[in-house]
């Protein structure tokens, strides 16, 4: 009887020993979320302010003006019909790659984002030295970009490089392309960073000289 009451109190004095730990567990992660948070809300504020402008206007090499808008609420809800329609947009784009950076994940749209640019890529010579910086930015272990694929991908993309044909990244970016749609595309439709850029109404479509 005695050895029973000890276990029974030994038993409670551990869980009274846990109780602060669980408690400083829960602190940090409530932190941590603040942190998160608070990160989300600079991050939106300062996307919101640098195109808070209705028009950005950028001289090419010929002196001609092109105006670039900022999309209306009506156009940023177009962006949920389709994820293609997201990534169409140059706006959306942005958009949606700065929320992808709220969730440490940006490496998904850089790397699909180089390989589109690489597959326009028309001197042989400039796509072997694409194709090898897209490969130790995003393919090998460890690179400082490295996207989640699997071994056999990775294998079949460090023989492609070598002879560097357009489609050498076609395999990864489309299972990145496929990730992204399935799992971020879905969140950021449902995020508040979305829901603001929809109900931003203030800005007119109307050019302003700069």
């Amino acid at each position: 009887m005695q050895s029973a009451i000890f276990f029974a109190l030994q038993h409670d004095c551990g869980q009274m020993e846990r109780t602060p730990s669980s408690c400083q567990n829960e602190e940090k992660k409530g932190k941590m979320k603040r942190t998160i948070i608070k990160d989300w809300k600079t991050r939106l504020s300062y996307f919101l302010q640098n195109s808070s402008t209705s028009t950005k206007t950028k001289s090419n090499k010929k002196g001609k003006q092109h105006a670039y808008f900022r999309p209306s609420p009506e156009e940023a809800q177009l962006w949920s019909e389709a994820f293609d329609e997201l990534l169409a947009n140059k706006y959306g784009l942005a958009a949606f790659r700065t929320f992808l950076k709220s969730e440490f994940c940006e490496e998904n749209i850089d790397f699909w984002l180089a390989c589109e640019d690489f597959k326009k890529i028309k001197s042989p010579q400039k796509r072997r030295s694409k194709a090898k910086k897209i490969y130790n930015d995003f393919i090998e272990k460890e690179a400082p970009k490295e996207i989640n694929i699997d071994f056999q991908t990775k294998n079949m993309i460090a023989q492609n490089i070598q002879e560097a044909t357009h489609t050498c990244f076609n395999v990864a970016q489309k299972r990145v392309y496929s990730l992204m749609e399935n799992n971020a595309y879905p969140r950021f439709l449902e995020s508040e960073f979305y829901q603001e850029l929809c109900k931003q109404s203030q800005f007119t479509r109307e050019p302003q000289e700069t």
